[in-house]
């Protein structure tokens, strides 16, 4: 079950949050039961783009043998 502080990856685009398929974030809250989480996105740098409230079937857990990849964001 994913938990609080845990690493995830998003598993769909979310254009309107600049986000998309594959992006890593941290759940800083789950709710009772895993019905959502609030997940935020950083950049490389620390500085949040996005606080989300996610459905369990909008993230999964980082597996053991995968690699962490970079993009720059599109200009808002």
């Amino acid at each position: 079950m994913t938990e609080d502080l845990d690493v995830v990856v998003l598993t769909r685009d979310l254009p309107e949050s600049g986000l998309s398929k594959g992006d890593v974030g941290t759940v800083v809250h789950r709710y009772e039961g895993g019905t959502g989480y609030e997940v935020e996105f950083v950049t490389g740098e620390g500085g949040t783009v996005a606080v989300l409230t996610l459905s369990p079937d909008d993230i999964r857990p980082v597996e053991g043998r995968e690699i962490l990849h970079v993009r720059k964001l599109a200009s808002a």
